[in-house]
């Protein structure tokens, strides 16, 4: 049962001044829960009814009539305040979860539409540094979070497989490499070589201009320049696809800027049939000063493409393909205006479904390692990071429990997850700093804290030994560790619903450490396993439910859930 839903009904009846939906968007959760389970504050009525909000509180809940899920009603400081019955509480959430399973908290809010999320989108030749676990994680989780609403989603890594970059591998590729050391460490070694041209071409301008030589071969189809080209390509991908596997992420298309080189003339030629570029100095621009941003370069003097270009044939190819009702892209905050500025390029172009292009923006994350720069060579493998998150966990567990069955899978499970936890936990839009101290913690607000608090729910079942939770008396649960607990669990799908709205996975990371933090306290105050049959079966049946919604939560920050810890 919804309770917002229901209260929202009960007050309908008694404030005629605003509507169902606005009433139910008022109703939220007291910061103080002594005050109540749920509040609706009064203050935006005073104006109309010109009554102060302490006077109209208390109106309303007189006037309330009584209903079965309602414990008491009272009025304090401006608020209407709402204790809902415990035994119904217990028994609507808990009898969902123990029905339902994995699949609670899940709808079909999204049923019959198409959503597209970009993510990842590392560049062929570079490292997949530590740089790039905000986008391949963040958008990683926002697919798992809209399909888990019912919605049909498609998940695509825009490889950065296109551009001058080549024209300088080859270059270097020809003058210092070699194949077999190539593969056999593709991206050290091929970022040895592409930082090595820049060094050279410090002291050697003419490398430059080689290297536009060779992109333009390549553009041309040459057959040397397309061999080198799918060579670097086919070994970065297989370094790639290692760090995908150890995180879970998975992908329907790598379609990447290369696949959109056919693409681009068509876009160019509606540009200018449409009158929406000019030249500008031998280049081609679409003025944008109207909407308050520069100008957007669409080619350069001689003629070649460049991301914006590639990005409006990609959304063009998208809504053709996919026939989207949103397409998301998880890039960083640097990339704003860039967004900004195709977006409405796809606007001036007629397309209506410009609207529904959603520029999913993130602040940074540092290392005290110091700032990552490819081109300088000073960058922080992603893998490193974590193969070393492992090694730490693993030298935990041999300290605080080295006899655990299969701690090597345990320590990889606990270690990455504390990684992507720690990232997931921050508000996309804020910087954050890596810290290893806070990442491994088995306290506090980490993923090795949730996933320690899962591992203990099943260690209880086990030793329950239940087959069937059956004839449970909820009236039992009524002590406030477990009211509070079962309410948490009832929020559950309002939580993923929040997080698919604001694009925001650090939502469920935070509901989940609050779930193990409430579980964690249930579990301190009431035992388990007492001789009180009925007891007993009603508090494993919350156990049950808090692992059950637990794993659910961990899977969709991309975390596994392991049962030993």
């Amino acid at each position: 049962m919804d309770y917002k839903v229901l209260i929202a009904d009960l007050l309908a009846k008694q404030v005629d001044t605003l509507t169902f939906d606005e009433i139910l968007g008022l109703v939220e959760y007291p910061k103080n829960p002594a005050m109540g389970d749920y509040a609706f504050p009064c203050f935006k009525l005073a104006k109309t009814l010109r009554k102060a909000p302490v006077k109209i509180a208390e109106d309303i809940a007189a006037a309330l009539p009584k209903a079965d899920e309602i414990e008491s009603v009272s009025a304090i400081s401006g608020f209407v305040n709402f204790k809902v019955s415990t035994a119904h509480l217990a028994k609507s959430v808990m009898t969902d979860i123990l029905k339902e399973g994995a699949q609670y908290g899940k709808s079909t809010l999204g049923a019959g539409k198409k959503v597209v999320v970009e993510y990842s989108s590392v560049n062929i030749a570079k490292p997949f540094h530590m740089g790039h676990i905000r986008s391949t994680m963040i958008g990683e989780s926002l697919h798992r979070i809209y399909k888990a609403l019912g919605y049909d989603t498609v998940a695509v890594n825009h490889l950065g497989d296109y551009g001058t970059q080549f024209g300088k591998l080859i270059v270097a590729y020809k003058k210092w490499g070699s194949r077999e050391a190539i593969e056999a460490a593709p991206i050290p070694e091929l970022l040895k070589l592409y930082v090595r041209f820049h060094e050279e071409a410090e002291a050697d301008l003419s490398l430059n201009d080689e290297a536009r030589s060779w992109f333009t071969k390549l553009e041309n189809g040459d057959e040397e320049a397309l061999a080198l080209w799918n060579l670097f390509r086919e070994m970065s991908l297989v370094s790639f696809n290692r760090v995908y596997g150890k995180l879970g992420v998975t992908f329907d298309s790598y379609a990447g800027e290369s696949f959109y080189s056919d693409k681009m003339p068509a876009i160019l030629d509606e540009l200018r049939s449409k009158n929406i570029v000019e030249k500008s100095e031998g280049a081609e621009i679409v003025n944008l000063e109207a909407y308050g941003m520069p100008p957007a370069l669409i080619t350069k003097k001689d003629g070649s493409t460049l991301y914006m270009t590639r990005d409006l044939a990609a959304a063009k190819y998208r809504q053709d393909t996919y026939h989207f009702d949103k397409n998301i892209y998880v890039v960083g905050s640097a990339q704003k205006l860039h967004f900004q500025q195709w977006i409405k390029i796809v606007e001036l172009m007629g397309y209506n479904w410009a609207k529904d292009c959603v520029h999913v923006d993130f602040g940074m994350v540092s290392l005290e390692e110091g700032a990552l720069s490819t081109r300088r060579g000073n960058v922080i493998f992603l893998e490193d990071v974590l193969d070393k998150a492992t090694e730490k966990t693993l030298e935990i567990i041999n300290e605080k429990n080295p006899d655990i069955a299969d701690k090597d899978t345990v320590a990889r499970q606990v270690g990455i997850g504390a990684v992507v936890f720690q990232e997931l936990f921050t508000s996309r839009q804020k910087d954050y700093s890596f810290s290893w101290d806070k990442t491994l913690s088995f306290e506090g607000e980490t993923g090795p804290y949730v996933q320690y608090t899962h591992a203990r729910s099943c260690s209880v079942l086990r030793k329950a030994n239940i087959e069937a939770f059956e004839d449970i008396d909820f009236s039992l649960l009524g002590d406030d560790a477990s009211k509070t607990l079962i309410l948490s669990l009832g929020k559950f799908n309002e939580v993923i619903v929040l997080a698919h709205k604001n694009y925001e996975p650090h939502h469920i990371a935070r509901y989940a450490v609050e779930i193990a933090q409430n579980f964690n306290r249930f579990y301190h105050d009431n035992a388990i396993l007492v001789e009180d049959a009925a007891l007993k079966m009603a508090r494993l049946a919350l156990v049950k439910s808090t692992q059950t919604v637990l794993k659910s939560a961990l899977e969709l920050v991309c975390l596994e859930a392991p049962e030993k810890m």
